[in-house]
């Protein structure tokens, strides 16, 4: 096992930051997660804008457009957030207001500073998405179908031998410009034939990772080792070389190589019934909050964030 040794890319060096990384967030709040990122990135370019940075006000400072859902604001004029940053406020804020208005929350309740709600609110979220997101289990068949179109998901032992550039996003990137960047490198990458010289050299020059200085070098890795959702991206596939596609993760964009793979020992689908099925269930609800998501959108009134909304019911 390796890594860079800091837990601080989607990669970890020891067991014990595994452990911290999959300790903090439970499955429910893993799902909400990934659906939230998955509507941030499908928000329409179009839509209505993002706060402006550099807006200037009296003094010298600078100020934010206040964006909005229904009427509450969702960052102070002194808040230069990303676009993720806000469509995620902008996502809870709506889950917010749709438990007040089931009544699982009093209209007493209001967001806190900086985008936290009240442990009442959280409560009352989870309730109603119980309440809205009630799925069915997956058939055998399903399971089946997924086992024959995974081989590997759940293979035991499996490694991959890894480098990567990091594209950290951090509080005021601009992510729109970082994107571009990152999938710039990333074509150039792919276009290297030169033994992985250029990799190294990009590494270096522009990783966030303490990595870079090692020409991106990770080692070997296993699922354990890094951030669920940048695991998912790598393992459980063939592919070798730079990856089609940037890998992202909590901690930002990722250029990524696999220089090795070890698949480990292929269990039975009896041995893995169990564990498809919880994946299955959590595709679902993932998908499920999503389009309620959506759904919630298309019936508010949002300002200066753009978000992905539908007009009609999509949740079944």
């Amino acid at each position: 096992m390796s890594g860079c040794g800091t837990g601080s890319c989607g990669c970890s060096s020891s067991e014990n930051s595994a452990a911290a990384t999959a300790s903090t967030l439970t499955p429910t709040q893993t799902a909400a997660y990934e659906a939230l990122v998955a509507t941030m990135a499908d928000a329409p370019q179009q839509a209505t804008q993002a706060p402006q940075a550099g807006a200037t006000g009296g003094m010298g400072s600078v100020v934010a457009e206040v964006a909005r859902v229904n009427g509450v604001a969702l960052n102070a004029p002194h808040e230069l957030l990303d676009e993720e940053a806000l469509r995620q406020r902008a996502c809870t804020e709506l889950l917010r207001q749709a438990a007040q208005q089931a009544g699982l929350l009093p209209a007493s309740d209001v967001p806190g500073v900086e985008g936290a709600i009240s442990v009442q609110a959280s409560n009352a979220i989870e309730q109603l998405l119980e309440r809205e997101l009630d799925l069915p289990d997956p058939s055998e068949e399903a399971c089946r179908r997924y086992h024959d179109a995974h081989p590997a998901a759940h293979a035991q032992g499996e490694r991959a031998q890894l480098r990567h550039v990091l594209f950290a996003v951090t509080p005021g990137v601009d992510v729109k410009q970082l994107r571009l960047r990152a999938e710039a490198l990333l074509i150039e990458l792919r276009c290297a034939d030169d033994g992985g010289a250029q990799f190294a050299k990009a590494a270096a020059q522009w990783s966030n990772c303490p990595s870079g200085q090692q020409g991106g070098d990770l080692g070997w890795l296993t699922r354990a080792d890094c951030a669920p959702e940048f695991a998912r991206e790598v393992f459980g596939g063939a592919e070798i070389g730079v990856l089609a596609r940037l890998v992202h993760s909590r901690f930002g964009l990722h250029v990524v190589e696999v220089v090795a793979r070890d698949p480990g020992q292929q269990p039975s689908f009896e041995e893995v019934r169990q564990a498809i099925a919880l994946t299955l269930r959590q595709q679902a609800w993932v998908n499920a909050l999503r389009q309620y998501l959506q759904l919630l959108a298309g019936a508010a009134a949002v300002e200066g964030v753009a978000l992905d909304a539908a007009e009609s019911p999509l949740v079944q």
